[in-house]
């Protein structure tokens, strides 16, 4: 097992076994989270008897990265290597105050759950090469660590050169959405022990609630997920307001319909009493006629659920395209004149095909004809 899989409370206990004062994990803990130091020999203030013990029971494995591309708009794709030689995405996405109505320092990581995806979203290039496994907890968590990690690279004065037991834990990151390569809340577990740990004060430190779980309809994953004590957002990856829309593009409809997502969704709240984002991908053609806006803007308004519009991101060897940026407008100005809550994600990423598995699908095809 990777030592970042592992909580402080499972740490705490290992170390008690093993005859080790309790302030250790402390001190390991700054190592691997606040100076996101990539091997063992990093951590000078470890006893060298602790090291090797810890060596011989726990990986300390990174992220190899394999491509990096970068956007006009400071969109930033990460193309990682797993200890297995798969692949997955990150995306870091710069500030944008008219998403959720936040300060416009932020910056927000997309994350990875799978290799792959196994729900065939008609229009994503993330299960093209079909499902190969879920992602560790440690896996999701260095996703973070290792954006970081690259920042402090390209600015490396940035950070303290000796750990201090009361160093706060500087992110770049602020926000976390998990909307990358896979369906998250079919790793629902994993996903879950990685969030509480980039959620922990000695871990990410980042709050429970700028961090936002996505689905595309797990119906009785979204109810687990409503009765877990901290406060994840929700996003729920709709691209279709009827069930003939998301029929013909979301196999995951035909397993749990709108009606049972959308209760599902109405549970979510009764519990958290927290507003649910629609994500919706314009696809011309598909979804991006009036007709939609009505059944639209009846969920968004039932639910109390901000729709936040995105225009599609072109995959190679599939025909789905964006609307043009009229057709795109039209779409926003009726639901606002309908009486729903509406953004519309403006250029992020597109020159850099910042969609979900674009940039693994571009390099596994290229790998394989070399």
């Amino acid at each position: 097992m990777d030592i970042k899989s592992r909580t402080k409370e499972e740490l705490q206990a290992e170390f008690k076994d093993w005859g080790q004062p309790a302030y250790r994990v402390q001190q390991l803990l700054e190592w691997l989270y606040v100076h996101r130091v990539p091997d063992w020999a990093s951590m000078s203030n470890l006893p060298k008897a602790l090291l090797d013990q810890l060596k011989a029971h726990y990986d300390l494995r990174t992220l190899e990265l394999v491509r990096k591309q970068g956007s006009r708009d400071t969109t930033q794709k990460f193309l990682w290597r797993l200890a297995d030689q798969s692949m997955i995405e990150s995306v870091l996405i710069p500030a944008n105050p008219t998403l959720y109505g936040e300060p416009s320092d932020r910056r927000t990581l997309c994350l990875s759950t799978q290799v792959g995806c196994a729900y065939g979203c008609r229009f994503c290039a993330s299960g093209l090469e079909g499902w190969k496994r879920n992602l560790e907890p440690n896996e999701m968590i260095e996703q973070v660590l290792a954006v970081e990690r690259w920042n402090h690279a390209e600015s490396p004065a940035t950070e303290p050169s000796e750990p201090r037991n009361t160093v706060p834990v500087q992110r770049l990151i602020s926000n976390l959405v998990i909307m990358g390569m896979g369906e998250p809340l079919a790793n629902y577990d994993n996903l879950l022990k990685a969030l509480r740990i980039l959620n922990a004060p000695w871990g990410g430190a980042i709050g429970a609630r700028k961090i936002t779980v996505s689905t595309s309809g797990l119906a009785p994953q979204i109810r687990q997920l409503a009765d877990e004590p901290l406060q994840f957002r929700l996003a729920i990856s709709l691209h279709g307001a009827t069930d003939a829309t998301r029929n013909k593009i979301m196999p995951i409809n035909r397993k749990y319909p709108l009606k049972e997502l959308i209760a599902a969704c109405e549970y979510y709240q009764q519990q958290r009493g927290r507003m649910i984002t629609f994500e919706y991908i314009l696809i011309a053609g598909i979804n991006d006629g009036l007709d939609q806006v009505g059944p639209l803007t009846l969920l968004a308004r039932r639910l109390n659920a901000k729709v936040n519009l995105i225009p599609y991101n072109d995959v190679e060897g599939l025909p789905w395209k964006r609307p043009a940026e009229e057709v795109q407008e039209r779409f926003l100005k009726a639901l606002e004149t309908g009486g729903a809550s509406a953004t519309l994600r403006r250029e992020k990423g597109h020159d850099i095909e910042a969609a979900c598995g674009q940039l693994r699908l571009k390099t596994e095809r290229e790998l394989a004809m070399r």
